[in-house]
């Protein structure tokens, strides 16, 4: 059975930049020991003939064939925008020069 100690909850939490008290320490450790030992019981039913999944049900992704249509130019694309610049949306800038 999977245990989790105290310690090892406030090291966790260190990695993950959480700032955790002693009451949420004392509170979280039992927790985390029944979500490990949940796992650990799902990984024994597993048998050595059953492959890993992602997902119970297979999925596929679904494509259409790209087809060039008629478009609009880009004259006609911006003939609408506020403002322009080298054929492109003009928008304020949101960050700063940091970013």
């Amino acid at each position: 059975m999977p245990e989790i100690t105290r310690d090892e909850v406030a090291h966790l939490a260190n990695l993950a930049r959480i700032d955790l008290d002693d009451a949420e320490l004392d509170h979280l450790a039992p927790q985390l020991s029944v979500i490990l030992e949940s796992v650990a019981s799902i990984s024994g039913v597993a048998g050595e003939d059953i492959p890993p999944t992602s997902h119970a049900l297979p999925l596929t992704n679904v494509f259409r064939e790209d087809v060039v249509r008629p478009s609009l130019t880009p004259e006609q694309a911006l003939s609408g925008a506020p403002a322009v610049d080298q054929q492109r949306f003009s928008v304020p800038r949101i960050l700063g020069e940091e970013a």
